[in-house]
């Protein structure tokens, strides 16, 4: 089985990748980092279906990420990483900008070139070998005339100055359905649009961002 034949059982896809340097903080002897993420349709109903999902302890997304990750690693002779489980964190936001398919947006969060804003990680694979990658992208930014995402937020959280978290908080606070939904520029991105990321996912990460799970 291919390592994104091992991911695909999983919903999981590879998002971008990259040849590490040294300053990069990948794993020493890393010759390609592959930053893995959710492969809709059908991630959350394959999650939402696993023992850890079901077993009523803390952090089910994540525990699920790890056994997968480490699980595919080991069978692929690589490492796997998460953006989980610090401090320290691993430079995650940064390796998604070194992989051409990953941008900062003009809210700054990422995107990328099929998910758009709903872009998320599971983890990152560090491989030994150094293999064939996908040629760097055009930014989807650069051709959207309308930037929907810039004047989406309700409250102005969200814009090109960076992200506003206590307004951000005191929002969610009323009970918006940025909580039950997600986002706002997120959703309003037209790429975020066409994928098929569930309601119910968004929701669940809100709810953790903001403590009411």
């Amino acid at each position: 089985m291919t390592l994104a034949q091992a991911l695909a059982a999983h919903h999981l896809e590879i998002l971008g990748g990259f040849y590490p340097e040294p300053e990069d903080s990948a794993p020493p002897g890393t010759g390609t980092l592959l930053l893995v993420g959710p492969a809709e349709p059908g991630f959350w109903a394959h999650l939402t279906a696993q023992p850890e999902w079901r077993d009523g302890q803390r952090d089910p997304v994540d525990r699920w990420s790890e056994r997968v990750l480490v699980n595919i690693a080991s069978a692929h002779s690589a490492t796997a990483i998460f953006p989980f489980g610090g401090p320290p964190y691993h430079p995650f936001y940064r390796w998604a900008l070194r992989t051409g398919r990953i941008w900062e947006s003009p809210v700054r969060l990422l995107v990328h070139e099929h998910q758009g804003l709903m872009v998320s990680f599971r983890g990152a694979l560090a491989l030994r070998d150094r293999i064939d990658l996908a040629p760097p992208a055009a930014r989807p930014c650069d051709g959207c005339v309308a930037k929907p995402c810039l004047s989406a937020c309700p409250v102005g959280a969200l814009t090109n100055l960076g992200y506003d978290v206590p307004a951000c908080h005191a929002y969610l606070d009323t009970g918006s359905d940025c909580l039950n939904e997600g986002c706002h520029p997120r959703r309003a991105c037209p790429l975020s649009q066409g994928y098929a990321r569930l309601a119910e996912q968004s929701a669940y990460h809100m709810r953790r961002f903001h403590g009411v799970d």
